[in-house]
């Protein structure tokens, strides 16, 4: 196998993909695309390339599985030298989703899916086995969208049946290219949630590009700071990063808001959730005036018999109207899963009238709360963290400066 990738803030990690050396040069132009990167890629982790347009970073993505040849270099995938081996057969063991999908319009989300498998002679009854999986798997109900066109789907449920078809023939590898990227920004927040609680099923080896440094924030394990010509300005993980930026082009690449970008490396699974006071839809306003009397919050959380969040109803409602509990009240819209980031949740919280979140299991249930001033304590803890980490790097520069002397 390949050697091993370290970094300051991981301990070694076997590589799955190593990029030695590798130039990209383009006909007529007089700087190469891709300029000798060389890069590790660990095994099981989402690593993000993002830099300014023009920087090379879906080139160098793309060199990955030859869409695009490289001009020199080398390419070591799963140990193997892939750069002169035949790169149809190279990108059958490479899953690829881009960011308008590239389903096959003329087929059915069935066959789109089963495209790689029947290339490698797969029997149609496994075929079939694998896409209700996959489909289930991504959140498209087999009965029901298996033999839809693609047309027939939403931006999302594209989306969704894109990143089932580079799963198909279950490739170690994954290429995205910006694959969230032509989304609304609220199917873009839900979709890059699923496939985050996917990766911690699936664990797939991830190159995802974008241009977004907040999307590379959340998403990756590690992320690559790409200037022109694919230079890797800094490449560690994201606190790391967001702690300290290896010079001026990548602090200027991160922005302003350091603090409010760290939220998205907390998940809400990482914190202690804060118990409202819930009441059945079925409850009579006595017991829910008891629950809310009895705590120190200004609403109850109405929950359906499944347990999943229906309304909010402060005692005003409860006095004021005899109609059902599900009628009166304000909708519970604001709603994250434990593998949400606390800058979901924030997002979310700005919805809601009472300062806090729902947080809810895979199948709907209520888990708990998050409120503000939970992300408020977890900003200034990151802060500290932050603050501890340069002092600890700046003693030891200093430290070594010494002995060098």
């Amino acid at each position: 196998m390949p050697d091993v990738t370290t970094t300051a803030a991981s301990q070694p990690t076997e590589s799955m993909i190593s990029l030695q050396d590798l130039s990209k040069i383009f006909p007529g132009q007089p700087k190469p695309a891709v300029d000798s990167i060389d890069m590790e890629i660990p095994a099981g982790e989402i690593v993000i390339l993002v830099g300014p347009s023009g920087c090379g970073k879906t080139t160098t993505m793309r060199l990955i599985n030859r869409l695009i040849e490289p001009t020199s270099g080398r390419i070591i995938l799963e140990g193997e030298d892939v750069t002169k081996v035949n790169p149809d057969q190279l990108r059958r063991r490479i899953g690829y989703v881009i960011q308008q999908v590239g389903l096959f319009p003329h087929h059915t989300i069935s066959d789109n899916i089963a495209t790689v498998p029947r290339m490698l002679g797969w029997d149609e009854k496994r075929i079939r086995s694998r896409v209700d999986e996959l489909l289930a798997m991504v959140g498209l109900d087999p009965g029901t969208y298996r033999d839809r066109y693609p047309k027939n789907l939403s931006g999302g449920q594209r989306q969704r049946a894109g990143v089932a078809r580079a799963l198909s023939a279950d490739p170690p590898v994954m290429l995205m290219d910006e694959p969230f990227g032509a989304i609304d920004p609220i199917t873009r927040d839900r979709l890059q949630n699923e496939f985050l609680r996917l990766q911690q099923t699936i664990r797939k080896t991830i190159v995802f590009v974008t241009h977004d440094i907040d999307e590379a924030i959340k998403m990756g394990d590690r992320i690559a700071i790409l200037r022109e010509g694919s230079k890797i300005a800094q490449y560690d993980t994201p606190e790391r990063i967001l702690a300290a930026p290896a010079d001026d082009f990548v602090a200027d690449f991160i922005g302003a808001g350091a603090s409010l970008k760290r939220l998205g490396l907390t998940r809400v699974r990482d914190i202690e959730l804060i118990p409202w006071p819930t009441a059945g839809v079925d409850a009579t306003r006595t017991e829910v005036l008891e629950a809310l009397r009895g705590s120190d919050k200004g609403a109850v959380l109405i929950l359906d018999d499944q347990r999943r969040p229906v309304r909010w109803v402060g005692g005003r409602e409860i006095q004021r109207s005899d109609r059902p509990l599900a009628e009166i009240g304000l909708p519970s819209d604001a709603v994250v899963q434990p593998h949400a980031t606390l800058a979901d949740a924030l997002n979310e919280m700005l919805k809601s009238r009472f300062g806090c979140v729902a947080v809810v299991d895979g199948s709907g249930a209520y888990m708990g709360s998050v409120e503000f001033g939970t992300v408020s304590s977890v900003i200034q803890e990151l802060r500290r963290d932050a603050r501890e980490r340069s002092r600890a790097e700046a003693d030891e520069l200093h430290a070594a400066g010494a002995v060098n002397a």
